[in-house]
């Protein structure tokens, strides 16, 4: 016994090591890290060291505690401007987008295995997120620049999705298993009914759960070292108490987390460091236990059509069910392209793909094997391209910030201030003289190993540490002023515009400039709110607007997002890849009114055609002719 107990710890001590040591491969070259988790699972599995595991109720359970603490890391991480920034595209593709994936891939799955319709749209349930953690790892991981409304839609996807398609698995299992034949229209009643229902209790207790948590951190003086324990603790309770009452658990959590992370929570910067290295163990955890509970000896035989339902998943239905459900927005062609490309599968999909064996489905084992590959072929095809794909569309955007040194300290007792420790690069702004704002008080300089009062030390230099206290929620102004100059690379040397103009000067210096055919009604607004109507009302940095022979490149926002410094070119800086397909809506409305204009010109032409030598004037250089 007491071997036993000792060959499994150092076996499943060993894994997480593997895996934790993958992440260097991963980091260095920028390989989709969750497919080495998968890989190290398969490795060491029933086909590969030999290690048996074939328990599906542990694996459900165990990965379903592991995406509860996944999310809840997300909801916290997620600020409520990139949601309000995010929230009409990103909820669009996580409800509207999932149904529709759902469909189009069940359609396809039914033709290509021998599945009834309720089992292929089972599978198509089960592969219909994105997932979590394979899309922050990815954008995160290889320090991708992507403008803010990119990450922003994908990120809160990918953190949103996952309810709805958990909701359509586990009704699907209980329909199937039940026996049951219903018709079309009862069946999406009966799904809509209980998709409200499940979705509704899910929401209320997560919020009110979230307000708890938020309260009970506050009245409570729990040691630090306890305190994200109790947080991580109280989390999973609200994901039980919302799934024991017909909720979803996984919307619940997610949102406690948004809640708990966007008020004034004591003890964050504790919270967040706790919570992240809390999300990687889950995620080894979880992909390492799915891994191991595969069998690869089984995937020969369904190898071809599950490769090509991957394959099908990634070119044809999640792009459709994108730009379908992206048509109301107004997204440029080349932003939708990259939505629809970065719809990674990962361990949700396997997740919920073990719930037919747990159902006792007949065709329970094919479902997960064929969805175990589904999410090894997008992990492989999409999740190496990323990178590239963004450059291809012209998304990555150069960095706003350079090097940056800086330490958050937790301040014992105090809930709205924070202690930050600066570092002073060598050209930053705060090193060539720029002055700290008032409402930022600095405490202590360290300077060649002797510590001094800020009054006492005169202008900083490079090197000098610096602690300043601020208020919480504190502004970004002082990581610029304390961040060096960002290296641009030298082919985004003009990404910019070679030249500057002040935001606050009037459009109609711009039509006396350079003629751009403004309207009356835009000349009278200021250059910043034109370039904000340009782009429908939200302007974000390196955000671009052509107008006639010149093109004005977003330099930088404030904190509120108004424009305060514009770049002006004579000529694209940033050439963008036309895609052929993703119109948006106002695109669609400019071709159908081109269209119309163009079928009606010739009409109006013909009616107005008349005889030159009735109504034409003479030519000036024939009369002066005929005079003289």
């Amino acid at each position: 016994m007491d071997n036993a107990i000792y060959l499994v710890t150092l076996v499943g001590t060993g894994l997480v090591v593997a895996a934790a040591f993958s992440s260097l491969i991963a980091f260095r070259f920028g390989a989709p890290l969750l497919l080495l988790f998968l890989c190290i699972g398969l490795a060491t599995g029933v086909d590969g060291l030999g290690i048996e595991f074939d328990n599906a109720r542990l694996a459900y359970f165990a990965g379903s505690l592991a995406l509860a603490i996944i999310l809840f890391d997300s909801g916290f991480g997620t600020p409520l401007n990139a949601l309000r920034q995010a929230a009409g595209p990103a909820l669009s593709l996580a409800t509207i987008g999932v149904i529709i994936t759902t469909g189009i891939f069940g359609v396809a799955a039914f033709y290509l295995l021998n599945l009834s319709w309720l089992e292929s749209a089972l599978l198509g349930a089960a592969v219909a997120s994105t997932d979590a953690a394979a899309v922050f790892f990815l954008l995160r991981a290889g320090e991708i620049h992507l403008r803010e409304r990119v990450r922003s839609t994908l990120e809160v996807e990918s953190g949103t999705n996952d309810p709805i398609a958990i909701f359509l698995t586990i009704t699907l299992v209980e329909i199937i298993a039940a026996h049951t034949n219903p018709k079309a229209d009862a069946l999406a009643a009966n799904l809509a009914v209980g998709f409200l229902i499940n979705m509704g209790l899910g929401a209320v207790i997560g919020v009110l759960g979230g307000l708890a948590i938020v309260r009970l951190v506050e009245r409570l003086n729990l040691d630090h070292g306890l305190l994200p324990i109790f947080v991580l603790t109280l989390s999973l309770m609200v994901f039980a108490a919302a799934g024991a009452v017909g909720g979803s658990g996984f919307l619940a959590v997610y949102l406690a987390g948004l809640v708990a992370g966007n008020s004034d929570i004591r003890a964050v910067t504790i919270l967040k460091r706790f919570q992240d290295g809390m999300s990687w163990l889950a995620q080894i955890i979880m992909f390492l236990i799915l891994g191991l509970f595969a069998t690869p000896s089984q995937f020969p035989a369904i190898l071809l059509p599950a490769i090509l339902l991957g394959l099908f998943l990634i070119f044809v239905a999640r792009p459709l069910a994108v730009w379908l459900c992206l048509i109301p927005f107004r997204l440029p062609r080349p932003e939708v392209a990259f939505v629809s490309w970065v719809g990674l599968r990962g361990a949700v999909s396997i997740l919920l793909a073990i719930t037919p064996l747990l159902g006792g489905l007949a065709n329970g084992r094919l479902i997960f094997n064929v969805a175990f590959i589904i999410v090894l072929v997008s992990l492989v095809v999409q999740g190496w391209t990323v990178g590239p794909l963004a450059r291809r569309l012209g998304l990555i955007v150069p960095a706003r910030l350079g090097p940056l040194d800086k330490v958050e300290l937790e301040l014992p007792g105090s809930a709205h201030h924070e202690l930050l420790a600066y570092r002073v690069a060598p050209g930053s702004p705060v090193a060539r003289g720029e002055r700290i704002p008032r409402w930022a008080r600095p405490s202590l300089v360290l300077r060649d190993g002797r510590s001094m009062r800020f009054q006492d030390m005169g202008r900083l230099t490079a090197g000098d540490q610096v602690y300043i206290f601020v208020p919480d929620r504190y502004p970004r102004l002082l990581d610029k002023l304390f961040a060096s100059r960002a290296m641009v690379d030298p082919e985004d040397a003009d990404f910019f515009g070679a030249f500057a103009i002040d935001p606050a000067r009037p459009a109609a210096e711009l039509e006396a400039a350079y003629a751009p055919g403004l309207t009356e009604a835009e000349q009278k607004l200021t250059v910043a709110a034109l370039v904000t109507e340009r782009l429908g009302g939200h302007a974000e940095y390196a955000d671009r607007v052509m107008i006639g022979p010149i093109e004005l490149i977003v330099r930088d926002v404030d904190e509120k997002g108004r424009i305060t410094r514009l770049g002006l070119s004579f000529e694209p800086t940033a050439p963008v890849a036309r895609v052929p397909v993703f119109l948006s809506a106002g695109e669609i409305a400019d071709r159908i009114a081109a269209i119309i204009r163009n079928w009606r010109k010739p009409a109006q032409t013909q009616a107005t055609e008349t005889k030159p030598d009735e109504t034409a004037p003479e030519p000036t250089a024939q009369k002066a002719a005929s005079e003289s």
